[in-house]
Parts: C-alpha cells; structure tokens; sequence
C-alpha cells in the first residue's frame, strides 16, 4: 500500500500538447522564403486581381495587420477569388530549397513524447512541402491548417450589410483609394484563420486540446495574444523579449531546452518513477 500511495502522487507533467505554428516559426525568418510569400502575394494583387502596383503594398501590410493573412482580407473587403488558386500562385512558386533539414530541432522534439500539433494559415500542401523540406514530417501528430478550417472552397463574399456593397472580383479605383486613405471599421472575413478567436476554438475542438495544458509557439504577437486570451501558454519565436501575454520568448526554436527545461525535467521525473516501478516489481521479497 505505502509503495502504491507513493507513486500514485507522482504530479502529472504541466503540458500535455505543444501547438506549433509553422513559417517563420519552425525555420527563421532569414531564410528569405516569407520574403518570396510577401512578392508573390503583391504580384497576386496586381495581376489577379487588377489593384494598382502602387497600392498593392500599402494594401497587402493593411489587410495582413487587420486579418492575420492577406487573402483573408482581400475576401474581406469583397475580392473573389478561387483558394486553390491563390496558394498555388503564392505558395506553388516559392523556392523550397532554401530549406534544408534541421536535424537539431528534429532531435529536440523526438525527445519529447508529449503531443505535437501544427497550427497554421497556410493550405496543406505548403505546410507538408516544408516540414518535409525540414525533415520534420513525422514529429507531428496531426496538422490544423487552411484547408481544416476552411473545408468548402466558397468564393462569394458573405451576405452582410458590411460588404454588400463590395462584390464582384474587381473593385473600383474610387474603393482602392479610399481604402488606403482611411482607418474605416473594416468588415469580417469569410476565411477562418488566426488570430481570430473563432479558428482557435475550432482547433481546440478538432485536435481534442486543452488550452491550459498547451504551450503555442508562434512568431506573431497577435496570435499569442489571442492564444494567451484563450488559455494557451504561449511562446513567441524569433524574439529575445518578453511582453504582455508571452510567457517565453525565444530567438530561435533551437533554444527550447534552455528556455523549457521542465519538459525535459518532468519527462526525467516520470522515467526515474517508471524505472523504480520496474526495480520493486522485480525485486524479490524474503519473508
């Protein structure tokens, strides 16, 4: 009975899923390959969908800010366009290559059994394509992505009084310029992304998370905002500082074992207590 009590008071480890985002998070955003998003994504604009060249940045940094994407905004305001499309115009063309497999951090998260998730904005094929390009493909036990929030291509903005005024897959010069010269209330998106509460509840639901057992990486501060609002311990990639609602701050995802060594310790803990487990069960009694 005593050695029963005494290992059944062995306190479960804090985290049970780390939540993971993936560009600019699992590989550096010196890598230049979000510099290649950011060109696509204005070439989209101007080519796809006729915004004038010299709108199109001011517009693309705007509607990032405000929606967490781009494409998220540009549904917003009453663009309509095919998703499948969009990817493959902005995330088909990227030069992967730059990426090369990080054994280091591969080796980091083997040596965690805890539950792995992948949360991000991209579609599916782009979020593969780099784990793969990482060496990363199976460190994760599932992946919450455009496609799994998003499950029905639509194309048609939502009825709203919003934006009623603003369908069609070509807005008016007269729009354009207005939209650039003024802070107005901008209107919801369609598209189900961070850092929204809604596409965080819903990855919470579809991935069977427990947000207070949950540590989120992620190089976006409003997304660990929302996540921090939401329950999740939250660690901002690619910064030394912490601020409000960041628990950790880490410069490279390289440096999870300085920055959380209570993973590392509470998996010991749990290993050590396994092991003595194995000695008294083997360890033959002499009346």
């Amino acid at each position: 009975m005593e050695y029963e009590d005494r290992y059944q008071h062995v306190p479960k480890p804090k985290y049970d899923c780390l939540l993971f985002d993936v560009d600019d998070t699992l590989y550096p955003l010196h890598s230049g390959l979000s510099d290649q998003v950011t060109k696509n994504i204005i070439e989209y604009m101007n080519t796809k969908l006729g915004i004038p060249e010299d709108k199109v940045p001011e517009m693309c940094v705007r509607l990032y800010k405000e929606y967490g994407t781009t494409m998220a905004g540009l549904r917003a305001i009453g663009y309509n366009f095919d998703y499948d499309d969009y990817h493959s115009f902005v995330h088909g063309r990227l030069p992967y290559e730059i990426l090369k497999p990080d054994p280091v951090l591969k080796s980091l998260l083997q040596s965690l059994p805890i539950r792995k998730v992948i949360f991000s904005n991209a579609n599916e094929e782009h979020v593969e394509t780099v784990l793969g390009r990482l060496g990363l493909e199976d460190c994760f036990e599932g992946v919450i992505c455009f496609e799994t929030l998003n499950p029905i291509n639509k194309t048609d903005a939502p009825d709203n009084k919003d934006n009623a005024n603003l369908k069609g897959s070509k807005l008016s010069t007269d729009f354009i310029e207005k939209f650039c010269a003024t802070s107005q209330v901008l209107p919801k998106t369609p598209v189900v992304c961070k850092p929204f509460e809604y596409a965080f509840e819903q990855a919470f639901k579809i991935a069977k998370i427990n947000p207070q057992r949950t540590l989120f990486f992620d190089d976006s501060i409003r997304n660990l905002q929302t996540g921090k609002g939401m329950g999740l311990h939250t660690i901002w990639v690619g910064s030394s500082h912490r601020t409000k609602d960041v628990d950790y701050a880490l410069e490279s995802i390289h440096n999870m074992r300085e920055a959380l060594p209570e993973l590392w310790e509470a998996i010991e803990t749990m290993e050590e207590v396994h092991y003595s487990e194995m000695v008294a069960m083997e360890t033959p009694v002499k009346a």
